[in-house]
């Protein structure tokens, strides 16, 4: 395989990845990964130490030992663009040597996690629970960029629900880790995430503007086929399945439900909510 250009794969001047800034030694074979940068904090509170930061743009990044064992934290901000970012960027680091800049022969496989919160859309979800997303239906574009390999199950998916919602493009499905799902969800409620590209008219908020599919969370409530059922809302989700698919890697994303779409609920103490998760989290890994 040739060697990877200067301007496909982008290097600072101290050699690490252009976005993350990171090198090969910060990153360990398991990542947890939260939208928010301010909840980095949240996740490294917990460790024995933090042996090293870096913060660029909206990615900081925090390394350090839970119960003797390398962890890396990242944040990536809001939305599947980033997730691609931080996820190409991600296995450079892991799979491509960065000064020859030649894919390594033998590939690491990392295990990302994302923890992170949604909104359910199922009136028995309630506010405060935990959810780990099984699959993932992706309402934005990023896979039309890819040639990402689907099974026949999540092509029907794809298909009926672009015909039932009525959507002008299809989407895409796609299944996280079952390895991971069953180490770290074992006792969380298991459901299936939409991934929207935005939070207002894409979730089927309507304030001012004028929106295209005024039905949108009824008829996302509403779809199943079979025993498939769309659960809850957020915005990154099905990057990650679909990233972790192409790339070779598990990815996991485990969910604090802080909304309740149909009941209109909020939940009280979300800062308590999250942080209980991530410890939750951190004991599992």
């Amino acid at each position: 395989m040739p060697k990877i250009s200067e301007t496909d794969l982008l290097l600072n001047s101290d050699g690490s990845v252009y976005h993350l800034n990171l090198l090969p030694k910060h990153i360990s074979d398991t990542i947890i990964a939260v939208g928010d940068p301010s909840r980095v904090y949240m996740v490294s509170q917990f460790f024995d130490e933090v042996e090293f930061e870096m913060n660029k743009r909206e990615f900081i990044t925090h390394v350090g030992k839970f119960n003797g064992k390398k962890i890396t934290v990242i944040s990536t901000g809001i939305g599947t663009d980033n997730i691609e970012i931080f996820f190409t960027e991600l296995d450079a680091l892991a799979n491509i040597d960065l000064k020859t800049r030649e894919v390594k022969s033998r590939r690491k496989k990392l295990k990302v996690i994302r923890i992170g919160t949604s909104g359910a859309m199922q009136e028995d979800i309630p506010v405060g629970s935990y959810l780990v997303s099984e699959a993932a239906l992706g309402l934005d574009n990023l896979m039309n960029f890819y040639d990402l390999p689907m099974d026949d199950e999540e092509i029907g998916l794809a298909h009926d629900i672009q015909k039932k919602i009525g959507l002008p493009f299809m989407p895409y499905v796609v299944r996280g880790s079952e390895t991971l799902l069953k180490q770290i969800g074992s006792d969380m409620r298991v459901g299936n995430t939409v991934t929207c590209p935005g939070f207002y008219a894409p979730q089927g908020r309507k304030l001012r503007a004028p929106v295209r599919f005024p039905n949108l969370l009824d008829d996302l409530n509403y779809y199943h086929k079979g025993d498939f059922w769309l659960t809850n809302f957020e915005m990154e989700t099905a990057g990650y399945y679909a990233m972790a698919r192409l790339l070779g890697h598990d990815a996991l994303s485990v969910n604090a439900i802080f909304a309740n779409r149909i009941k209109n609920k909020f939940v009280k103490n979300p800062n308590q909510v999250i942080e209980n998760l991530i410890e939750k989290v951190l004991t599992r890994i």
